[in-house]
């Protein structure tokens, strides 16, 4: 169940992400590896800034979009000076 969870949040997390951040979308494969990526990363900033998200779904996916939207913006950067 942990892994459907995470392929879950992933994909909610990832397209939330490419709506916001507007521009090419990069596709559901790519929107989940962003969304499951971005919970990494979500999940080390908050925990670096101090603040802790707390369990749940709704949290979980919090914290994952954060860290696509880092991602996505970073990804961006990179295409950009490449």
């Amino acid at each position: 169940m942990g892994f459907l969870y995470w392929i879950v949040v992933g994909l909610i997390a990832g397209w939330l992400a490419g709506q916001v951040m507007k521009g090419g979308g990069y596709g559901v494969v790519m929107d989940i590896v962003l969304g499951v990526l971005g919970g990494i990363v979500g999940g080390w900033l908050v925990e670096f800034l101090g603040f802790s998200p707390g369990g749940g779904l709704v949290p979980s996916i919090v914290v994952a979009f954060i860290g696509a939207v880092v991602l996505v913006w970073i990804t961006r950067l990179i295409k950009k000076a490449a």
